[in-house]
């Protein structure tokens, strides 16, 4: 009887957090990190896809000058210097990413046009915004995806930002109510994740 209360109590909360979402968890969800500035502000590779149906700014502050923190950015994706996120969690999906606790120079020399893989069967992210110690801009094959990193100096460190924009427009509302209720939260968890894990390692590798 004490389970089934326990359960109901459960499901009930759950519920409650999934109501709530839209009107008030979904704006810190797609913020996180970032300052109103931050979030409102004209990034590079906005232009690349201007009618998102979903837009996220992320930030964190790392506490080192954009050129200790642009080797880690150059080198992702798979097979290469990863996500630095829940390896786990991506390798579930057969991506193939193992983070990098060090810098891999035969991954540093980057340049326009590239591609990022992401696993064998994933979109590839080709570079479309390339400015040294500043912005990386990576946009898929399919166009659909537009994913920003950009780094701005500010005073004892930088601040990382990190954009995505995404279209589905052939998304049906069931589809487009599970990525608000699911994906949404879920790619601010590996996001979390990830820029933490930038930020330790720009921080901490000598």
């Amino acid at each position: 009887m004490k389970t089934t209360k326990i359960a109901g109590v459960a499901v009930g909360v759950a519920a409650a957090a999934v109501a709530s979402y839209p009107l008030l968890w979904r704006e810190w969800c797609q913020t996180w990190g970032a300052t109103e500035q931050e979030a409102q502000a004209t990034l590079p590779g906005d232009d690349l896809l201007l009618h998102p149906d979903l837009l996220t700014t992320r930030a964190i502050t790392v506490e080192t000058p954009p050129g200790r923190i642009w080797p880690w950015l150059v080198q992702m994706g798979s097979g290469r210097g990863g996500a630095y996120t829940y390896d786990w969690i991506e390798n579930l999906f057969g991506l193939n990413m193992h983070s990098a606790e060090e810098i891999l120079p035969q991954f540093q020399d980057l340049h326009l046009g590239d591609v990022l893989p992401v696993g064998e069967g994933g979109p590839k992210l080709l570079v479309e915004v390339l400015e040294v110690d500043h912005a990386l801009v990576l946009r898929s094959d399919d166009g659909r995806w537009v994913w920003a990193f950009v780094l701005h100096e500010i005073p004892g460190g930088t601040r990382l930002i990190s954009r995505n924009r995404i279209a589905v427009p052939d998304a049906s509302p069931l589809l487009r109510w599970f990525n608000q209720l699911v994906m949404e939260p879920g790619s601010l968890v590996m996001e979390q994740k990830m820029l933490r894990g930038i930020k330790e390692r720009a921080e901490w590798y000598l």
